[in-house]
């Protein structure tokens, strides 16, 4: 236990809010050299959403076998006010029930790929292939982090036969519950432009607001499905509206707002993204769409078998396939590979004073060994 919590310690020293950079990779990569992983660091993209700091690390098994990856982030979100110690300044308390380290990312998720290093250190070469996929940008607009980390390995050939990533997933008790894929994602910009004047004189202006609150109302009232097989209803959210007039008696000139759709197997992101702009169009206004990424699902087999049987050895549970919940980078990983996610409790993450179990470290470490091994047997 010794040794993963001071490989968490450090890596939740090493301050890194999204997009990481410099030190904290310097800390993985002094990790995983010494096993023998050969370490390749780039940067990606421009400004404004990059350039982003990758880490691909692979230590090559014997010629054929199996490639097994882990895959994660180093960046975390910011801390925010109101810490007990420190974000940045690694705890250990004790509490009842045992002891808790504290820290940015100590759940979200340097505690996880701390446990997938010291599970790794107890894997021998001959098993495989095994690599590490680490971005700094999962918590930000995640454009040229893992893609570009996918771009990298096909370049040169490094794909891995399966990929788990460590968001994360449990709820109540480590191992209760393992991500077998994802809803999509989509975020819609709307405006819609009117003509300013004086409230006195409304036939000389043309109030864009009626619009815009007629384009809500009927997106609002949208029934998107009633869920799938795997998947929960998709459903829509007005997440912003503005004006921005400060005068009581202009009729302003444009009005804006923000969706959110996050969507199910029913569902694509083109298909979704035509439908709203549509719906803009005809009541005089604009729609601008960003998909963040499509849903996808690792069907339940080998795979899910191997994580659930490692998962149950270790804690007794077996931990239920969900897609619930917000995105992944798994969302891009699933082009390359089956992909799943599994990882700590995900109780205290992205809040202040963020605490992973100290027990959980270790029980999580030999998980992680024990699927890596079963992985790269399979």
């Amino acid at each position: 236990m010794t040794e993963v919590l001071d490989l968490a310690k450090r890596l939740i020293a090493a301050p890194s809010v999204t997009p990481a950079t410099g030190e904290v990779f310097d800390e993985l990569e002094a990790m995983l050299a010494p096993l023998g992983f050969a370490v390749h660091r780039f940067r990606a993209g421009h400004a404004p959403e990059g350039p982003v700091e990758n880490l691909f690390a692979i230590r090559p098994g014997p010629a054929g076998s199996k490639h097994f990856a882990f895959a994660g982030h180093l960046d975390v979100v910011p801390p925010g006010e109101g810490w007990t110690s420190g974000a940045f300044e690694p705890k250990v308390r004790s509490v009842p029930g045992g002891d808790l380290l504290y820290g940015r990312g100590a759940v979200d998720m340097k505690g996880s790929i701390a446990c997938m290093v010291d599970a790794v250190a107890g894997i021998a070469t001959d098993a495989g292939t095994i690599s590490f996929i680490i971005t700094g940008d999962e918590e930000g607009p995640a454009i040229f982090g893992t893609r570009a980390l996918i771009d990298h390995m096909r370049e040169t050939g490094h794909q891995p036969d399966l990929c788990l990533v460590g968001e994360p997933t449990s709820v109540h008790r480590l191992g209760d519950m393992m991500k077998i894929g994802r809803r999509g994602s989509l975020n819609i910009w709307l405006e819609v432009e009117g003509k300013e004047g004086h409230v006195a004189y409304p036939h000389l202006a043309d109030n864009p607001i009626p619009k815009l609150v007629a384009m809500l109302a009927e997106l609002d009232a949208l029934v998107l499905d009633e869920g799938s097989d795997w998947f929960q209803p998709s459903n829509l959210e007005i997440t912003d509206i503005e004006v921005g007039n400060p005068a009581t008696n202009v009729i302003p000139h444009r009005a804006t707002a923000r969706l959110s759709i996050r969507f199910n197997d029913h569902h694509t992101g083109a298909e979704l993204s035509e439908r709203v702009i549509e719906i803009a169009t005809r009541h005089g206004g604009a729609a601008r769409p960003v998909i963040s990424g499509e849903p996808f699902l690792t069907p339940p087999g080998q795979f899910s078998d191997i994580v659930a049987a490692a998962v149950a050895a270790e804690t007794g549970l077996n931990p239920e396939p969900s897609t619930t919940g917000g995105t992944s980078d798994a969302r891009f990983l699933r082009a390359v590979c089956p992909v799943i996610e599994f990882g700590l409790c995900n109780a205290t993450m992205h809040k202040r004073d963020e605490a992973v179990a100290v027990e959980d470290l270790a029980v999580l470490t030999r998980i992680y060994r024990r699927i890596a091994m079963a992985a790269l047997a399979s």
